[in-house]
């Protein structure tokens, strides 16, 4: 059904007051899943990005880049092991990893979001001392674990009137480069900048009181009621990580946070500039 220009009127009136909310602010988007690998959801997250900023959004993205890192090691014949959802990432690994992570897919986000017409700077973990890593364990190579944050490489970004688009890598004590998971980087980004919101966008319609049944989203949920849900077994599999760092973002001082579906076109300005919004809200 064709929009006529009084229901296009409607649809700005309903988001006047988010945009006015929002303007001066600063979000953390966790770019990943689905939205990352099509092509018409591509177009349609860097739209909204770019929408965002053009309405004085001070946004933030934070990448993942995981199938293609394993398209990448397969073709270069490295094999790939993962324990507890993570790619042990030993040298060789770690090589393809920045490469792919810092170099071909932040850049191609840059062109991706700067053909949108956002202004966009890509950088990753390591420049600027911006995410300081420890590993994790010997086990797991090169994976480390977030120590610290810097946010002035990303504030002087923000500042200058840039959107930052971070690769989750960081640096160690001794110059070594780590592997960050996404999602635990971009919550700590977020926790960092006291972001008004983060953005964690996933291949989920949100936290599914049944996972079989998409009617039972739970729309909102307190930090607290969120580590319940995690006890009574509601909260498994690939889920339990994404909602971790959700209720991590929480606590380190972001005012909300949520998980949204990145396969739903416009997902990120349904959540945020629409009365009904699209997926999980933390508080």
């Amino acid at each position: 059904m064709k929009l006529t220009n009084h229901d296009k009127a409607e649809v700005l009136l309903q988001a006047l007051p988010y945009i006015t909310k929002y303007a001066g602010e600063t979000i953390v988007i966790k770019y990943g899943g689905s939205a990352m690998t099509d092509e018409s959801l591509k177009k349609s997250v860097a739209m909204d990005i770019a929408l965002l900023q053009s309405t004085g959004v001070r946004t933030v993205v934070v990448h993942g880049g995981g199938p293609e890192i394993s398209e990448t090691l397969k073709s270069m014949g490295i094999p790939t092991k993962f324990s507890g959802g993570l790619r042990v990432t030993d040298a060789a690994t770690m090589k393809v990893v920045q490469m792919v992570l810092a170099g071909k897919i932040n850049k191609d986000l840059v062109a991706l979001l700067g053909g949108a017409g956002a202004e966009a700077v890509g950088l990753s973990g390591v420049d600027g001392g911006m995410i300081k890593a420890k590993p994790l364990g010997k086990e797991m190579g090169f994976v480390g674990d977030v120590e610290s944050v810097n946010v002035k490489p990303v504030t002087d970004l923000l500042n200058a009137g840039y959107i930052p688009v971070i690769a989750p890598v960081g640096i160690g004590e001794g110059g070594e480069v780590y592997n960050i998971n996404a999602d635990t980087a971009a919550a700590r980004v977020a926790g960092a900048l006291k972001a008004k919101s983060f953005l964690n966008m996933t291949d989920e319609p949100g936290i599914l009181e049944d996972p079989s049944d998409p009617a039972s989203l739970i729309r909102s949920v307190s930090a607290s009621e969120a580590k319940e849900l995690i006890s009574d077994g509601i909260v498994t599999g690939g889920m339990l990580p994404k909602v971790n760092c959700c209720i991590d973002a929480i606590r380190r001082g972001v005012d909300k946070v949520f998980i949204i579906d990145g396969r739903e076109p416009h997902s990120l300005l349904i959540e945020m500039l629409s009365d009904e919004g699209i997926g999980t809200m933390f508080y």
